[in-house]
């Protein structure tokens, strides 16, 4: 791997941007912020006059891009979808599954096991694990899911979940459904990321499945109970309750603007994760496109399956930080949502999600009309 200094550049810390800063990279990890060797000392210079870098982007949950969706993948599809993710700025997410047959899953988890030795060396997003999204869940709040794949829970349905030889595993579960506490209690036991959502439990079931280990919602507003005056509902219950974060799709779409805004301020930036949600026909443009089992409509950026309901998000993790600086976030705040929380929530931050010596070199630029014009993963540029 080369060296590299990035300079010139505003730069993203944990605790302040500083201006017209400088990076150096070694060994795909960041050396220094700020002292930095003579520009003669490094193999490669990135001179980034009037552009910001931002920690790479982490996306927890996302279905698929670029004519691919991970349901159906194969490790090689899966690598492209890497790719497109890696020229939008993330370099590191979570393979994300919708419910589907065992026979399926176990095909999809040796593929994404194939990924991750695919991808080893590459200046791709890297897969960090998989997210089972709505497994066990409520048929009443099934959004764009297949009910005909969902589980109950008697104590034995989690080992039937194939699991990776090495990352992260998460699963989005509903409280409610048949041994859901039970569920968020073993899922926190055996070292998985417990999400809760796809929900409509009321406030004494999600007590009983944060004391449990549920700590963190997915797709906060979406497929769950909202806020009204005499019923806090389950956004309710997670706006409340400080010891939970939880995760938003940002593309103005699924929450309109002022209520992104609202809600993250009330959490505040420090619990909050931008996610994409995007499915395969993300960066395909409008169109009719074939995805799990049904055909969606994607106009004007918005997806809708056969039965109306909103079927995952054509937007990108970029367009999710465009977002949120649009309605007033400081690049810091947006860095912690967009990076920082993210890879805290997978326990992947102390190698990643930050700007920090020591660190993987992991970056986005970002110039100033708020796209990218290069990824860094691990010290080396992604193409674009």
């Amino acid at each position: 791997m080369s060296t590299i200094k990035l300079k010139n550049a505003d730069v993203v810390l944990p605790d302040r941007t500083v201006r017209r800063n400088s990076i150096a990279v070694d060994g795909g990890r960041i050396v220094s912020v700020g002292e930095t060797a003579e520009d003669a000392s490094f193999e490669r210079v990135l001179r980034l006059d009037g552009c910001t870098v931002f920690p790479g982007f982490v996306d927890v949950h996302n279905h698929g891009a670029a004519g691919v969706d991970v349901n159906d993948a194969d490790a090689d599809g899966l690598l492209r979808v890497a790719e497109y993710l890696a020229s939008c700025g993330v370099t590191a997410w979570m393979p994300t599954l919708v419910p589907d047959s065992d026979d399926n899953y176990r095909r999809i988890i040796g593929e994404i096991d194939r990924l991750m030795e695919l991808q080893a060396g590459k200046p791709v997003a890297q897969a960090v694990g998989v997210h089972y999204e709505g497994v066990f869940a409520n048929e009443k709040m099934c959004g764009a899911l297949r009910p005909e794949f969902f589980k109950k829970f008697d104590g034995h349905q989690l080992s039937e979940l194939p699991r990776l030889r090495n990352g992260v595993h998460m699963t989005t579960f509903a409280p409610e459904v048949e041994g859901g506490v039970a569920l968020a209690a073993e899922l926190t036991k055996q070292g998985w990321i417990a999400s809760i959502g796809h929900t409509q439990a009321d406030t004494a079931m999600l007590d009983a499945a944060f004391a449990a280990g549920a700590r963190h919602m997915t797709h906060f507003f979406n497929a769950m109970t909202g806020v009204h005056h005499r019923d806090v509902g389950v956004a309710g219950w997670g706006l409340t309750n400080k010891g939970v974060t939880f995760d938003i799709i940002a593309d103005g779409v699924h929450v309109v603007p002022r209520m992104l805004e609202l809600a993250c301020r009330a959490k505040t930036p420090e619990k909050v994760s931008l996610i994409s949600d995007s499915v395969a026909p993300t960066g395909m443009g409008d169109g009719e496109f074939e995805l799990w089992g049904e055909t969606i409509r994607v106009v004007n950026g918005r997806t809708q399956n056969e039965r109306g309901s909103i079927a995952g998000s054509v937007s990108t993790m970029l367009d999710g930080v465009r977002m949120m600086r649009s309605v007033g976030f400081t690049d810091g705040e947006v860095a912690a949502m967009a990076s920082t929380n993210p890879a805290r929530l997978l326990g992947i931050d102390g190698l990643t999600g930050s700007i920090e010596a020591g660190k993987f070199a992991d970056l986005v630029v970002i110039d100033g009309t708020g796209n990218v014009t290069m990824t860094i993963v691990r010290g080396q540029l992604a193409a674009k």
